[in-house]
């Protein structure tokens, strides 16, 4: 019998064989598709970033960890993160260590490379230079289990998802199944296999103690063949159907993560990036429970995963519906463990439409808005000097001009505080851009920038001063502004505070402060907000907060949701936001603020409305009367 394991060779290898050619030929084919498709630019880039010693080992080490522990799940879910690192890191040592093994003990492999790290056990009879229980036996059986305790926990969870965090879960295509079932069966299949002839090639505490119970039963170690073809089949079966299933999300992610670290970005619908990013896509459905559109079951299949599927698909109908829908409040893309950029996907979706809104900027008279811009107004407290004597421009935006307050009070500050200030919108009539940007229309959104860039550039100010997060991450994100500072009122307000510009009363008000979209995920803007209002009462944190907090549900990013489907999403961000009984809500999002008021039990303000009532000028005191 040994001498027949000795051969080298046996046809229960083939279904594995071509399943792993046709997967490699597959996935190189797609890579290069993938690379070529990238605009020219970003291919330099590309390419510049392999050979960068920086970059480069940040890819490995993020591959390392986004793809085989699979960290960003861990910091989600412990059991959800187990699950996954222990599949993908546990088969992993099992090739690696596998292919060592091979490496010691074998030489002149030649074709026999292809197979014989998988499926050394059969082919290799134990004897005394292969370190009979040494360390390697140890580790083959240990990771081997480690993977098993994966596969559990994955049947587990397909019928248990609560337990893992995860309320709902993608409904699995026919292929996607196939998939599935194949992966579930490798690992058990090869510990069968394995454990068959463990008393012939060697083996340890799992594989050595199964074989004791099999030989019992059968004796005749012929009857091990059918293990090893069943566990080749299932390898092959599984290569043959990964590329056009989830599954397909392993080999991208391994290309999309060079791609993000190089620097690109999303250019065109369909191709480079965003392909790569739809095929990255798992499946896992941590989009679903995080999409705030989900309290209501009708949207469910409107979130992230499903507009990859249906652009796989090419479902342009289903396509143009998903990609309408969406709030853009970018929470699919914070919580994605692998990084798909959910918002930006669809508005690329959209810039491939034709829409009957074309809007013309040429007629803006430029030379009026610089001379408007230059209107300096000094602050009261005319013993206090500008901070360090910079002049601020404040772009009020579309949004605050329809909530007055935010404007009054924040101007109200930059009074107390001394500060030389002019006002770019002060008779409206100015876009930040932001809502052409999200229809995709960038010609035009690219015109208006270029209007606004040469009015503020000529307006003589040193800070530009932005009361909406929506306006603040568009300054940031799409115009160029050498010279000019830009911010968010509530980063400007906590500077006034520790600079000692306004004094504040603080008193025993619990505030509870929603991150707006843009400003926290968008900008990551967290700290400065609650330093300012922990500087004038108590502070309490909403349940989910920070980077997982829960939009408003107004967000002007949905072109077809109605006020009469946004209710429910209202009301579930004010139960989030009051699960530690705050006394009131505050935001720094003129939006939000619109769109809480209408339906919280307690008062919601600006945080600019906040402070502007407890605050005094440096040099005076604060008169309750």
């Amino acid at each position: 019998m040994r001498e027949r394991f000795l051969t080298g060779y046996n046809d229960f290898v083939l279904p594995f064989v071509c399943g792993m050619l046709f997967v490699i030929i597959y996935c190189l084919a797609g890579m290069i598709r993938i690379i070529m498709q990238l605009p020219v630019q970003d291919r330099k880039k590309f390419f510049l970033s392999l050979i960068t010693p920086k970059t480069l080992i940040k890819d490995i080490k993020d591959i390392f960890l986004k793809c085989l522990i699979h960290v960003d799940l861990w910091k989600r879910n412990k059991l959800l993160g187990y699950m996954h690192s222990s599949i993908a890191f546990g088969w992993f040592m099992l090739i690696v260590v596998g292919h060592i093994e091979v490496i010691l003990y074998t030489s002149n492999l030649g074709a026999k490379a292809l197979y014989y790290p998988i499926f050394f056990r059969y082919f290799v009879a134990e004897t005394e230079s292969t370190m009979r229980g040494s360390l390697i036996f140890f580790l083959m059986d240990f990771f081997l289990l480690v993977v098993l305790s994966g596969i559990v926990l994955a049947i587990i969870k397909r019928v248990r998802s609560r337990l893992f965090g995860m309320r709902r879960t993608t409904n699995p295509s026919f292929l996607d199944l196939v998939g599935l079932y194949s992966l579930w069966s490798i690992f058990p299949l090869r510990l069968l296999a394995e454990s068959f002839t463990a008393d012939i090639s060697g083996g340890s505490f799992l594989t050595k103690s199964l074989n004791y119970v099999f030989t019992e039963f059968l004796s005749n170690h012929a009857n091990m063949l059918p293990a090893w073809w069943a566990y080749s089949c299932a390898l092959g079966i599984f290569f043959f159907v990964l590329p056009f299933t989830r599954y397909m999300h392993i080999p991208t992610e391994i290309l999309l993560i060079p791609l993000r670290n190089a620097g690109i970005r999303i250019v065109n619908a369909r191709k480079g990036l965003a392909k790569a990013q739809v095929y990255a896509c798992p499946s896992c459905g941590v989009c679903i429970d995080a999409c705030p559109m989900g309290v209501q079951k009708g949207n469910i299949k409107d979130t992230t995963v499903y507009l990859n599927r249906q652009i796989k698909r090419n479902n342009e109908t289903r396509i143009e519906e998903i990609s309408d829908k969406c709030l853009l409040c970018g929470k699919c893309t914070a919580v994605c463990p692998v990084g798909v950029e959910g918002d930006k996907l669809r508005i690329a979706q959209r810039s491939i439409r034709k829409y009957s809104y074309s809007p013309d900027y040429s007629n803006i008279d430029v030379a009026a808005e610089i001379n408007a811009c230059n209107n300096f107004v000094s602050g009261d407290n005319n013993n206090v000097s500008s901070i360090e004597n910079k002049k601020v421009l404040y772009f009020a935006g579309c949004m605050t001009a329809l909530t007055p307050a935010i404007r009054k009070t924040t101007v109200s500050i930059l009074s107390k505080a001394g500060i030389s200030y002019s006002m770019m919108d002060k008779d409206g009539g100015i876009c930040c851009g932001r809502p052409i940007f999200m229809a995709g229309r960038f010609d035009q959104a690219k015109q208006l920038v270029e209007k606004n860039t040469e009015i503020i550039m000529n307006s003589g100010a040193d800070i530009l001063l932005l009361t909406c997060p929506i306006c603040y991450k568009i300054f940031r994100e799409k115009y160029t502004l050498p010279g000019i500072e830009i911010i968010h009122h509530t980063e400007f307000i906590e500077r006034l505070i520790s600079s000692g510009r306004i004094k504040i009363s603080k008193d025993t008000t619990r505030y509870v402060f929603h991150d707006p979209c843009e400003l926290g995920r968008g900008c990551g803007v967290y700290e400065q907000p609650r330093k300012v209002l922990a500087s004038a009462g108590n502070l309490v944190e909403a349940a989910k907060n920070r980077q997982e907090s829960i939009c408003c549900g107004g967000s002007l990013g949905s072109l077809t949701l109605g006020f009469d489907k946004r209710r429910a999403m209202t009301e579930n961000a004010l139960a989030n936001l009051v699960s530690d009984d705050p006394d009131r809500i505050v935001t720094a999002c003129p939006l939000c603020l619109d769109t809480f008021a209408r339906y919280s039990d307690r008062p919601v303000e600006d945080i600019s409305q906040v402070i502007d009532r407890v605050s005094v000028p440096a040099d005076k005191k604060r008169n309750d009367n």
